[in-house]
C-alpha cells in the first residue's frame, strides 16, 4: 500500500471541500472524484469508469472520517 504525503492528502482535502454541492454525507464520492482527477487530470464524467488509485481514495476517505 502506497502512503502518500501528508501534503499532498491536505491538497485532495482542500479541493475535495471546493467541489460542487460538496457534502460530508456524500463524502465517498467526493474522495473518488477526487483520487480520479488525481490520476487522470479531470474530474469523472457521469458514466466514467476508469479505475482510480484505490489507496489514494481509501488513505482520503480516512482522512475525512477521522477528522469529522
Amino acid at each position: 500500500m502506497t502512503d502518500y504525503s501528508k501534503s499532498l492528502l491536505d491538497s485532495l482535502s482542500l479541493k475535495i471541500k471546493e467541489y460542487p454541492r460538496f457534502s460530508l454525507r456524500e463524502i465517498e464520492k467526493f474522495c473518488w472524484m477526487a483520487a480520479h482527477e488525481h490520476k487522470h487530470g479531470v474530474l469523472p464524467s457521469e458514466y466514467d469508469i476508469r479505475e482510480i488509485d484505490e489507496n489514494l481514495y481509501l488513505q482520503l476517505l480516512d482522512k475525512f472520517k477521522t477528522t469529522s
